[in-house]
């Protein structure tokens, strides 16, 4: 049977995943795969269908999109996303290596796209991402410092500090005294 891909845009942890699959099955929809950014529905949407589910998705605070490239683009950062808070622990990642794998496209035009439509680099993208994990587990108070660089696969506590300073303008400390009251939703990132 034939399957339609479907990219939504705003899918950054695991509960819109739930959400998105939920609308799915509320349009009458089979999903095969629903995953941050992504979802495979069993035969093809009619334009009825796929009107009634952008709505729906709207609705939910997610957008679904057409064009290759915004297409791309949400794949990217689902990517990122996956990588950053999902796979704690993995040995250090060369970013370009990983997005080259998991979207089988050249890192080199990934990142051209990438700049162009995002105005920021998928570097620095990777970076705010980083922070934002950081953010979460310094507010969860149940790491040191250390423990979180070293989860966070930082070469040391002193570069986690100075790349956290630059993204947020005050240290890891300082931010806990804030009790994470800077912290961005993930897809305003």
């Amino acid at each position: 049977m034939k399957e339609t891909a479907l990219f939504i845009k705003n899918m950054v942890c695991d509960r819109c995943v739930m959400a998105v699959d939920d609308a799915l099955r509320q349009q009458s929809l089979r999903p095969v795969s629903v995953e941050l950014g992504k979802a495979v529905v069993e035969g093809e949407l009619t334009a009825g269908q796929r009107t009634a589910l952008q709505q729906r998705l709207q609705q939910l605070g997610f957008e679904l999109l057409d064009d290759r490239r915004q297409q791309t683009i949400a794949q990217i950062k689902a990517a990122v996303i996956r990588l950053v808070h999902y796979q704690q622990g993995n040995a250090q990642v060369n970013l370009s290596e990983y997005l080259r794998q998991e979207l089988h496209q050249d890192y080199s035009s990934l990142s051209k796209l990438f700049s162009e439509y995002a105005s920021k680099t998928i570097e620095r993208y990777y970076i705010e991402q980083r922070i934002e994990r950081v953010k979460e587990l310094l507010t969860y108070d149940e790491l040191t410092l250390s423990q979180i660089a070293l989860e966070m696969n930082y070469s040391s506590v002193a570069y986690l500090s100075s790349q956290f300073k630059s993204v947020t303008g005050m240290t890891p400390s300082q931010f806990k005294r804030l009790h994470g009251q800077q912290r961005r939703k993930l897809d305003e990132i």
